[in-house]
């Protein structure tokens, strides 16, 4: 007669779904905790460059004073480019990490997906 074992049935289901389901969700909380500092820091560091050319601008008294203020806004448009470009590099290269990690755990739920069916199969 053939005995049925819950814990090694258990430890299949935790293996074949609940392991990689949790693997998953660690991945996805990781590169949703990432994304949210990258999003934050650039949102800290627009609203800082903003700040700061109104300080500047609200501190001008005469037009030599303007006129340098506007001489230095092509500086900080090009500061301002190369942040955003920097930024958006960032956060390509965190979907890119994202979405490699991703497939990995992917692949390897299905190879031990198919370990546990081909065990399952093997006559006791």
């Amino acid at each position: 007669m053939n005995t049925f074992n819950t814990n090694e049935m258990n430890q299949q289901f935790d293996n074949v779904f609940m392991a990689p389901a949790r693997a998953y969700a660690a991945l996805t909380i990781d590169y949703a905790e990432r994304m949210l500092n990258a999003q934050m820091e650039a949102s800290q560091a627009y609203t800082d460059a903003g700040i700061q050319q109104l300080r500047q601008l609200s501190s001008i008294k005469d037009p030599q004073e303007l006129r340098h203020y506007m001489e230095g806004q092509q500086q900080v448009v090009r500061q301002m480019a190369e942040r955003v470009k920097d930024d958006a590099d960032k956060v390509v290269s965190l979907q890119r990490d994202y979405f490699q990690k991703s497939q990995k755990l992917t692949q390897e739920s299905v190879k031990q997906a198919q370990t546990a069916t081909s065990k399952m199969r093997q006559p006791a």
